[in-house]
């Protein structure tokens, strides 16, 4: 009798457990991989697999992850540095991926884009995606999924995936297969890189508002970052990358100035500094001034690389002979993605 009652016990969990891989592994199968086509999907994961020794972490939208690159700030400045960058990263995001950070890693500096102070509330569930689905689950996910949820979304959708990509199934391609365990690095220390020109002409201006004024909900996670940085003794950073658009109005500008002064912040308006720079919209940028092309974004990181090392005090770590050798492995990836890119392929 309890020789049967084990056996029973033994089909069942067996039962579930086969269940459960089959659930898993169509889950893993149905979910984006990110890999072509929208790769910043797939920018958020690739944080976990770097080692967690970091002079600076960028935080933001795509005005930091598509307009400075972190090679430059190593080649130039000895600067170890990352980007957790999203499309259309909403503060509470930028909020929450920095404590989780802080639970893998503590910088010197923290660089926030101010763009997102726009948003007060969640925008569109496909930009939501792109940054919670590859967060690791933890506290700092689930408060980012609970403050970033549209009406219509569901957290179980996120806690399982499945529920939400179930009727993926008719537009699955052989790229599915191909990254169904591991995916290829879309970025460059979180450097989305575009060595393509497309000069900036009939640049739209900004449509008057009802209302400059940045809302309760951006100025509290703000204000929540400030604290962050404070408790574990990191320096927050603000700027506001030099793209010509979506406009950035005089009255936002007020009021992130007035913020820093206020809180002994340093900020810097890059859009003010691009002949300093030494920025050319005609040559700088793929897609009209909307970002900065590869050339561009290293004239910004050789420019902000220098108001990080004097302002900031980092010291240049060149000659640590572990940073030497991770960082000679991707300067052999970047230079090949140029290539690549250059090549058309």
């Amino acid at each position: 009798m309890k020789k049967s009652i084990k056996r029973q016990a033994v089909c069942l969990i067996l039962s579930a457990a086969a269940v459960l891989a089959v659930l898993y592994f169509l889950q893993r199968l149905l979910m984006p991989k990110y890999m072509s086509g929208v790769v910043e999907g797939a920018m958020v994961s690739e944080y976990y697999g770097e080692e967690k020794d970091h002079d600076v972490i960028f935080i933001g939208d795509c005005e930091l992850y598509e307009n400075i690159s972190p090679m430059v700030l190593w080649e130039e400045y000895g600067i170890n540095s990352y980007i957790r960058g999203t499309a259309q990263q909403l503060i509470w995001q930028s909020y929450y991926l920095m404590e989780e950070t802080f639970a893998y890693e503590t910088p010197e500096v923290v660089v926030f884009n101010v763009l997102s102070m726009k948003y007060d509330e969640p925008q569109k569930e496909a930009y939501n995606r792109m940054t919670l689905d590859g967060m690791r689950w933890s506290g700092s996910k689930v408060a980012s999924i609970r403050a970033s949820m549209l009406e219509e979304e569901h957290f179980a959708e996120y806690l399982f995936p499945l529920l939400r990509y179930h009727s993926r199934w008719k537009e699955l391609t052989a790229e599915d297969l191909e990254y169904f365990w591991k995916r290829e690095p879309v970025t460059h220390n979180g450097y989305y890189m575009r060595v393509d020109v497309l000069p900036a002409k009939d640049v739209p201006e900004g449509k008057a508002l009802a209302d400059y004024r940045f809302g309760e909900n951006a100025y509290y996670y703000l204000d929540r970052m400030v604290e962050l940085c404070e408790k574990h003794n990191v320096e927050l950073v603000l700027v506001k990358a030099p793209s010509l658009y979506p406009a950035w109005y005089d009255q936002w500008e007020e009021q992130i100035e007035g913020y820093a002064r206020e809180h002994g912040l340093k900020y810097y308006n890059f859009l003010e500094l691009t002949e300093e720079i030494g920025l050319d919209f005609q040559q700088d940028t793929y897609d009209g001034g909307l970002h900065l092309n590869l050339s561009g974004a290293e004239k910004l990181a050789s420019y902000f690389g220098k108001c990080l090392s004097e302002d900031c005090s980092l010291r240049n770590r060149r000659g640590e002979e572990e940073l030497e050798r991770i960082w000679e492995e991707k300067q052999r990836r970047y230079e090949e993605e140029i290539q690549r890119q250059s090549m058309g392929l």
